[in-house]
């Protein structure tokens, strides 16, 4: 395939762009080479500036789930578009989201929408702050919350030890109200626990962990985070920015029958524009200005385009969550293709997969958490990458990341991906 035009833009963007990217990974440092410009999209299929057809795992990192271009949710944000793009001022279809939203998922009253998942995780973690009156939080390594300060932290020297920035401009200060446990470790969590008795307000999570791959929990760890939660008075928050209203109608919530205490969502709920929402019962969400003292606020909150669109998409995902199994089952034919490929190229491989979360791991040991994910081949993920790429199979562009299905792939697309890994030379 030809990238010539997609070279040029990149050359042209990085004149007036930082790193020539409005978003990190989508610069390819991670596998090399010049990122692809992309020019329009339908269904389950990209075409680039250079006339390029490509098959899509990614769906713009998960919202697109019934494929790009999806004719209600277009049709949706076409019309509102006709009567105004922003008034700052209250609007009907934010309660019409909410109340879908609120009747969809388990265990939430109540609803705050905001603009991007990093805006949802940063709020909700101050409003547990707020609620609780403690200052700390526990993260998990691998897990992604967004770019707030809070969440970017590095390990400490031991199991008990603070974390440190992984990014020049977050304080020392931040960092100390942070701390890092290892997934899938409820003992090391309770180490942590134990250290600052009374301190912890909130442990957030990635339910299914979509950013070091696809990261499942083991019911013991998940069950035991519920219970050392409740045990301590510390707030379990579930990161849903990429599992919400994909995993099922109540997301990860449901699917793991476990009650988180807030929750976090972006991607499916906003159709493919900009949103974000947390969420949380009565009593936590109404510590909220105005009605409570923990501020937060954003003059394009609930945007009548962004909520249009995410009432198109939850609407249809209500009405017909037979979507949900659909997509599970095209992603377990997916993983059981390409692990009948990989298997005959006598290669260290893991596939992680969950609903319609999948991932390739190019190492010998079970994926189960950060440690286990950096132990990937990253050479022999480039080489698979870009040989996805050059037939036609657009792939993250990271051996971190999960793909993400859409539900207008077809089976021939998916027998077209694993044809093309077959002809790789690995």
């Amino acid at each position: 395939m030809n990238y010539q035009r997609s070279s040029s833009l990149f050359a042209t963007a990085k004149k007036y762009i930082p790193g020539g990217v409005n978003s990190p990974v989508r610069a390819f440092k991670a596998v090399g080479g010049d990122p692809i410009f992309v020019k329009e999209a339908k269904g389950a299929y990209l075409y680039d500036e250079d006339g390029n057809k490509l098959i899509d795992y990614i769906a713009s990192w998960g919202p697109l789930i019934l494929g790009h271009a999806h004719g209600p949710v277009i049709d949706a944000v076409v019309e509102k578009a006709k009567k105004g793009t922003s008034f700052g001022m209250p609007t009907e279809i934010e309660t019409q989201l909410a109340q879908l939203a609120v009747s969809m998922v388990p265990n939430i009253d109540k609803i705050r929408f905001v603009n991007s998942g990093t805006e949802a995780c940063m709020s909700a973690v101050r409003l547990a702050r707020g609620f609780t009156g403690k200052d700390k939080i526990i993260k998990f390594a691998g897990c992604y919350h967004g770019h707030s300060d809070s969440f970017l932290i590095q390990a400490g020297s031991g199991a008990v030890t603070f974390g440190s920035p992984n990014s020049p401009g977050v304080t020392q200060g931040t960092a100390r109200d942070t701390l890092l446990a290892a997934y899938n470790d409820l003992e090391g969590v309770k180490a942590l626990i134990k250290a600052n008795k009374g301190e912890l307000a909130a442990i957030i999570i990635e339910p299914i962990a979509g950013n070091m791959g696809c990261v499942v929990p083991t019911t013991a760890f998940i069950e035991g985070l519920r219970e050392v939660c409740t045990q301590n008075d510390i707030l379990l928050i579930f990161d849903e920015v990429m599992t919400g209203f994909r995993l099922g109608r109540g997301g990860a919530q449901e699917a793991l029958g476990i009650d988180a205490d807030i929750l976090c969502f972006g991607k499916v709920i906003g159709g493919g524009l900009p949103v974000g929402a947390f969420a949380a019962r009565t009593e936590i969400m109404d510590y909220l200005a105005p009605q409570g003292p923990v501020y937060q606020a954003g003059t394009l909150s609930g945007n009548p385009l962004a909520m249009s669109a995410g009432l198109a998409m939850l609407t249809e995902l209500n009405d017909r969550p037979e979507i949900f199994q659909s997509l599970a089952d095209k992603t377990e034919y997916l993983h059981k293709g390409l692990d009948r490929v990989l298997s005959k190229k006598e290669i260290a491989y893991q596939i992680n997969r969950y609903g319609s979360m999948i991932s390739v791991h190019f190492t010998d040991s079970p994926v189960t958490d950060f440690t286990s994910s950096a132990k990937g081949n990253n050479e022999r993920f480039k080489a698979y990458f870009h040989g996805m790429l050059a037939k036609g199979i657009y792939l993250p562009p990271s051996a971190f990341e999960s793909y993400f299905l859409n539900d207008a792939l077809r089976y021939a697309d998916l027998d077209e991906t694993i044809k093309a890994l077959e002809s790789l030379n690995l």
